[in-house]
């Protein structure tokens, strides 16, 4: 993933364990929990909680997390995926607070029925966990499947949801 070399961060302590969030000119790119495998190295972007897109993340977080949002309205950038990766992260945001659809459905969703596989694998580099809601996806059979945060993450949030 190529993510903005002018990119600021914060962390945000949240229920769920510490977020490190990330924006960069064209807006949120980052939400990772901080040992999340696939987090990037964020050593060389500059730390500044105060940042506008980041303190508004933070918010926002905090209400979902408090029960009091079940929608977020932040400015989202998804350049950093391929063209199929951002179709994907993109149908993910129509999946409802308190839902959750399959991974066939997703490829459905997108035009690309038979590409199952490489959906999952979008799904799996998404970077903007909870925001874009890739915890929303479940087996066809509505089998609880990875979550690069962690599955009790996944358990944990989908419970907040009422999903579970």
């Amino acid at each position: 993933m190529k993510y903005p070399t002018a990119a600021v961060t914060a962390a945000l302590d949240s229920p769920l364990g510490s977020i490190r969030l990330a924006a960069g000119p064209n807006g949120l790119f980052g939400v990772w929990f901080e040992e999340q495998d696939d987090s990037p190295d964020a050593s060389h972007w500059a730390h500044d909680p105060d940042h506008a897109v980041l303190a508004q993340a933070a918010r926002q977080l905090n209400d979902y997390f408090a029960g009091k949002r079940s929608q977020f309205d932040l400015p989202l950038d998804l350049s950093a995926g391929t063209s199929l990766q951002q179709a994907v992260w993109r149908a993910l945001l129509d999946i409802p607070f308190g839902q959750t659809c399959s991974y066939g459905k997703v490829s459905t969703a997108i035009g690309k029925p038979s590409a199952v596989r490489a959906v999952g694998g979008a799904i799996g580099r998404n970077p903007l966990s909870i925001v874009v809601p890739c915890h929303r996806v479940i087996g066809a059979k509505g089998a609880l499947t990875g979550y690069s945060g962690g599955m009790q993450r996944k358990v944990a949030l989908l419970q907040l949801e009422g999903a579970l």
